[in-house]
């Protein structure tokens, strides 16, 4: 029982008490990872069949980490624990009773680029103006119903509902939503709120599904807990409804995703729903300091619908919190970037160990141009997801084909990629035909002549013959061989091997990447199956959460603060604290969204470990006008004893009267913007040259051959610059090692792969010269 030793008495009565409904509200940094993942391992230590523990989280990459972190307690056992995000757990599940529902158990999983798609087609056939029927409205629209347990039926049978559409002047909604129900499920697909919505209707109607996984489930877990919404909620409160066994874990002064459905009612009320819960609260924040801790209580404490804890830090006491007024969103910028140059350069930080965060995209573009000015690394979170990539989303498409060839939209994207002759009017013939018909695409494409006669016919019969020799390849090779076979075979490869413009590369070497991923899943040894279909069920439940975490790489961090929930860094800088931007205009109207803002920005300042600063600027560029700016009445919430204000040069002959209250005329006195710094040293900004296209109709190189006699060195041994081979990538050349023995990670640059991180304790490398 070691791993107790190192728990606090709150900690640990948590993982200790493990019968019965409980609740962990933990507070930000106080080591609820921890709690969750030794409250499984006791679980098991205690004689609980690892099969019967469900672990729910948001993120696969939480789920990931956490497993882990229970195998290195309990052993090997904890691989058979069910533990993922909701949508990967119930997409499992709904595989293996799919069929009670009427749908194939080889379902595609529509994304949302999918969903829009199919949503748009919907549209230009209902021949409904898209301006006011706008695709993403409509989405949201039936995504929000979905939450809600609403089927279109429903929907359209509620006189409330109907009375609100025509109001909007969209009294059409329910027949859309009807519509794209329908079409979904002849395409044998369900989109990512159909994994929730459609396992509420399995368990609701199949009692014996409901009872099999009841008795499966004894022990459920839910992270995140303030983050669900009423279909997440409703699903665990009937799988724990059996033994009462469930756990949440949560802070609620971190449920920042009202928008997207999450409801933080879902916490608040736990108790009403099991009025025998036991709550355990972690107060104790190992994180941050403890100046940055009190000024997150300041602010939280101004919200009346939450769950009271005394948030503390035993930490050192820090530096004070720095409020940095500018004159404009460029010279924000600009004091932003100088601040990290002279923090690290008097401090010795990484770039990595710094993050700037903002409410909105868009404020990002002030914080790039500064920080490129003075050479210093970046790296924008949040952008296109490498799975929404085009010619990857091409790709992926010929792989669902490959599967599901009822797949609508799949059909639609490359059914004339690359051009074969099949364009828009061929495929609305196509659309046209199916509906009437009341059959698939599939179907009309596999027997053009009976459906749409004509010269077309025979392209159709070329392009149905095509992806049935897909379906022939993928039952005899593994899942490399089969995606590397309808990569060469769909002309994807040889379209993008004859651009030779900067994009093309780029392309190009995309699907290099992900066939490498593919490569790589094939020869895992932890799971049975390594077909493709199996790659593509993990594929498609990838969320932007789960990015590759770059945060290794020397580069500063910039996100949206959404996107910083659950990371945190030693430096944090917030941007544009200004009123009507951070809090939001639209959150301005009512106390939750007025409430949820001031909970995003808890999140922002919990983020910090050693250092917070807070910006804003006077005027802001907005659609092209300068506006004059007020700063965020959340500044005025912190106690002004942890304050210390700055004001830049050029904002002094602007400030005018005092925006602050009077107590805050205790703060230091203005001073100077911070001197020029020295430029970044050549070796920030130098990276190794990426890899050349190899001038091969093959996408990967020749499999390596290791040298005779291949041994590899001791991790001691490596040094910056030293070339070295590796018995799987060959050849290639050491361009960075950092941490420190025996954690060293090596960056090896890889000719034809490009750079590759390595741990040197595990990567057997041979030292070359």
């Amino acid at each position: 029982m070691d791993y107790l030793a190192g728990l606090n008495p709150q900690q640990r009565a948590a993982v200790e008490n493990t019968e019965g409904p409980a609740m962990i509200v933990a507070g930000a940094g106080s080591g609820k990872t921890r709690v969750i993942t030794y409250r499984v391992a006791h679980l098991i230590e205690k004689g609980v069949d690892p099969f019967n523990i469900l672990v729910l989280t948001f993120t696969n990459k939480a789920a990931k980490g956490m497993r882990e972190r229970i195998i290195k307690v309990i052993g090997a056992e904890a691989k058979n624990i069910w533990m993922g995000t909701f949508h990967s757990v119930f997409a499992k599940i709904l595989r293996v009773e799919a069929q009670k529902i009427g749908y194939p158990s080889n379902f595609t999983i529509y994304d949302t680029d999918d969903s829009k798609s199919l949503i748009r087609s919907i549209l230009r056939e209902m021949q409904l103006d898209d301006k006011l029927y706008n695709a993403n409205f409509v989405y949201n629209r039936i995504s929000a119903a979905k939450n809600n347990l609403i089927s279109h039926v429903e929907y359209q049978q509620s006189a409330e509902i109907q009375a609100e559409d025509v109001s909007n002047k969209r009294p059409l909604i329910g027949t859309i939503y009807e519509t794209y129900t329908k079409r979904c499920f002849k395409a044998g697909a369900m989109d990512f709120d159909d994994l929730l919505f459609k396992t509420n209707v399995l368990l609701k109607d199949h009692i014996d599904v409901l009872n099999k996984y009841q008795q499966k489930f004894r022990y459920l877990m839910v992270d995140e807990y303030q983050d669900t919404n009423f279909s997440q909620y409703t699903i665990v409160k009937k799988l724990a409804a059996a033994y009462l066994n469930i756990c949440v874990v949560g802070d609620d002064a971190q449920s920042i995703y009202g928008f997207r459905g999450a409801n933080i009612q879902n916490i608040l009320n736990f108790e009403k729903d099991y009025p025998d819960l036991n709550v355990y609260k972690l107060e104790q924040n190992y994180r941050s300091t403890q100046n940055i801790v009190e000024v997150a209580n300041s602010i939280i404490a101004n919200n009346k619908n939450q769950l009271k804890k005394n948030v503390f830090s035993d930490n050192e006491s820090g530096d004070r919190i720095k409020v940095q007024r500018a004159f404009t969103d460029n010279e924000e910028g600009k004091l932003v970037a100088e601040a990290i140059v002279q923090e690290r350069t008097s401090k010795g930080y990484d770039h990595k160990d710094f993050a700037i965060l903002y409410r909105t995209n868009a404020q990002s573009r002030a914080m790039e141009e500064a920080l490129r000015k003075l050479n210093v690394p970046y790296k924008i979170y949040g952008g296109l997801s490498f799975y929404q990539r085009k010619e990857i989303k091409d790709l992926i498409a010929y792989f669902r084909l490959t599967f599901n060839p009822g797949d609508e939209e799949a059909i639609k994207r490359v059914i004339n990629y690359p051009k074969r002759g099949l364009g828009d009017t061929t495929v609305d013939k196509i659309i046209v035909a199916a509906d009437q018909h009341d059959i698939t695409m599939w179907d009309v494409v596999c027997d053009p002549q009976k459906y749409i006669p004509g010269r077309i016919a025979s392209q159709l019969n070329d392009f149905a013959m095509l992806i049935k020799s897909f379906m022939a390849e993928a039952k005899k090779l593994d899942a490399y061989e089969t995606a590397l076979y309808i990569a060469q075979h769909s002309g994807i490869l040889k379209e993008l091997h004859t651009d030779d413009s900067i994009e093309g590369r780029s392309r190009y070497e995309n699907i290099s990447e992900l066939l490498n991923g593919i490569k790589e899943f094939a020869e895992r040894e932890d799971i049975e199956d390594r077909s493709l279909a199996t790659f593509m069920q993990d594929v498609a439940l990838l969320t932007n959460d789960d990015r590759q975490d770059d945060k290794e790489k020397d580069t500063v961090s910039l996100m949206t603060i959404h996107s910083a929930k659950g990371l945190e860094f030693k430096n944090v800088f917030v941007v544009g604290l200004e009123e009507n931007l951070f809090p939001s205009q639209m959150s301005l109207n009512s106390r939750s969204d007025l409430e949820e803002e001031r909970r995003l920005f808890y999140v922002a300042i919990t983020r910090a470990e050693k250092k917070l600063t807070l910006t804003y600027a006077t005027s802001r560029y907005r659609w092209g006008n300068l506006t004059t700016c007020e700063p965020s009445r959340f500044i005025n919430e912190i106690n002004a004893k942890y304050l210390e204000l700055e004001v830049a040069k050029s904002a002094m002959s602007s400030l005018g009267e005092n925006s602050f209250s009077d107590e805050r005329r205790s703060w230091s006195q203005q001073r100077d913007a911070f001197s020029k710094p020295k430029p970044a040293s050549a070796s920030t900004a130098n990276s190794a040259t990426p890899a050349q296209r190899p001038k091969t109709t093959s996408i990967l190189p020749k499999a390596h051959v290791p040298t005779p006699g291949f041994a590899p060195d001791a991790a001691s041994a490596f040094q910056n610059g030293m070339e070295v081979e590796h018995e799987k990538f060959g050849f290639g050349k050491i361009v960075n090692l950092e941490g420190n023995l025996p954690d060293v990670k090596a960056t090896v640059f890889f000719q034809g792969l490009g750079n590759k991180q390595l741990l040197l304790k595990f990567a057997k490398l041979r030292i070359v010269k």
